[in-house]
Order: structure tokens, then C-alpha cells, then sequence
């Protein structure tokens, strides 16, 4: 029985995709909140995020990661650079190669925003049984271990949200 008296009727799979659907919305929902109220824009916060993961980088690496032109991510860098959020310089062994590396206040920014995600999701998973909680995180690994194998490069590059 669910809540209120209602019989629960067995899911079919149409019902189980929307539940996926609906998931990924709260989730990026989750995602784009945290980004709220930055000191940086959106894309100005994917590269830095990059640069987190991946530690000091080229721009054509930075460009590949996030699927944009090597021009995007000029144009992100010099901003970054200005701003104090990235060094921007040149490998010494060959000087056309821009080297991007965060700065003390960019891992700031990606610091604030993965503890206002990471305080979010914890308020709402706090909320469910923890068996439940246990079974979903299981749940998502596998889903997650199946779209690697499908997309793998794809999803495994940073999709910095």
C-alpha cells in the first residue's frame, strides 16, 4: 500500500523510464542550482571544473574534454586569466601551446559549488529509508557502469555542470 490508502500497481516500463526522466531533470536541477550566484559563468565554470579534474592542461586538451572549439576556450581563458580564477601560459618546448592551470581562487569556486551540491543531495537523501537510499545508489552505479561501457569516452570525459 502506498500513502493515503492507494494500492501500488506494478510498474511497467514505460513507468520506469519516466522515473529515469524525471530523475535526470531533478538531478541537473540539483547541478544547476549549485551554480547559482557565481563569480564566473556557466561555461567560464565548466573549464574550470576541467582544470580540476584533470589538473594543469592544455587548451586543445580543455577544448576536447568539454567538446567546444580551441577559439571557446581562448576566449573562457583570457576571462579566467583577467579575473584571477587561471594562470595562462605557454609550454616552454614549444610556444604555441597554451598550458591553462587553476589558481588558488578558481579551486575555490569548484570547491563552493561541489559542497552546495554535495549539502543538497545529502539534505534530500537524508529524507529516505536507508535501505532505499542503498538500493538507489546501487541502482545508479550499475546504470552508470552500462552507459560507460555504450558511451565510453563520451560520459567519462567531465560534463562539468
Amino acid at each position: 500500500m502506498h500513502k493515503a490508502g492507494r494500492v501500488a500497481r506494478a510498474r511497467t516500463p514505460v513507468d520506469e523510464l519516466v522515473a529515469f526522466e524525471v530523475a535526470t531533470r531533478d538531478l541537473v536541477g540539483v547541478a544547476l542550482r549549485s551554480v547559482e550566484r557565481l563569480e564566473v559563468s556557466l561555461p567560464q565554470f565548466r573549464l574550470l571544473q576541467v582544470l580540476h579534474e584533470h589538473g594543469r592542461s592544455t587548451s586543445t586538451h580543455c577544448a576536447q574534454a568539454l567538446n567546444v572549439a580551441g577559439s571557446s576556450i581562448t576566449r573562457l581563458a583570457d576571462r579566467l586569466h583577467a579575473s584571477g580564477h587561471l594562470i595562462r601560459g605557454v609550454d616552454e618546448s614549444n610556444r604555441s601551446v597554451v598550458i591553462l592551470e587553476l589558481t588558488a581562487p578558481g579551486r575555490k569556486v569548484v570547491q563552493q559549488v561541489t559542497a552546495r551540491r554535495r549539502r543538497e543531495l545529502g539534505r534530500v537523501l537524508g529524507l529516505l529509508d536507508p535501505a532505499a537510499r542503498a538500493a538507489c545508489a546501487a541502482a545508479l552505479t550499475t546504470l552508470h557502469e552500462h552507459l560507460g561501457d555504450e558511451y565510453t569516452g563520451e560520459l567519462h570525459s567531465p560534463v562539468p555542470l
